[in-house]
């Protein structure tokens, strides 16, 4: 059963980097996120998440006890991932209402302008390359 974890851990990844490539910012945004639940699945499939018993038994024979530190780690990335995509959907509705686009395209050649407060006049630069402000 473990490698069907493996091959959709896998398929996952595959869909996740797919996505990221993409132009579209609400596909990069989707792509985090399937790439975030690939990751969280290849921690549990790597930590032996079938066990006959729970994590918690009494002392004695633990190999066939579920490992806890893989299911601690993946339930703190979830909650970590479920903040990161709420904060991406912001970010997303913040620049779809100022640009109005929402390639990737639109938005770096957007951010690579000049601040709007920028004024050259007021930034000259002296001989050395330093600012002299007037």
């Amino acid at each position: 059963m473990e490698w069907l974890a493996a091959i959709t851990t896998g398929g996952l990844a595959g869909l996740g980097l797919w996505m990221l490539l993409d132009r579209n910012l609400k596909r990069v945004v989707l792509g985090v996120v399937v790439l975030g639940n690939a990751i969280n699945l290849g921690v549990l499939t790597a930590g032996r998440f079938f066990g006959e018993r729970p994590a918690f038994v009494e002392a004695g024979n633990a190999a066939s006890t579920a490992n806890p530190l893989p299911q601690a780690l993946v339930l703190t990335a979830i909650v970590i991932g479920f903040s990161l995509f709420i904060f991406a959907l912001a970010l997303l509705k913040r620049t779809r209402e100022l640009h109005g686009d929402k390639t990737t395209d639109s938005v770096s050649s957007i951010t690579e302008q000049p601040a709007p407060d920028w004024h050259d006049s007021e930034h000259e630069r002296d001989a050395n390359g330093a600012e002299a402000r007037r």
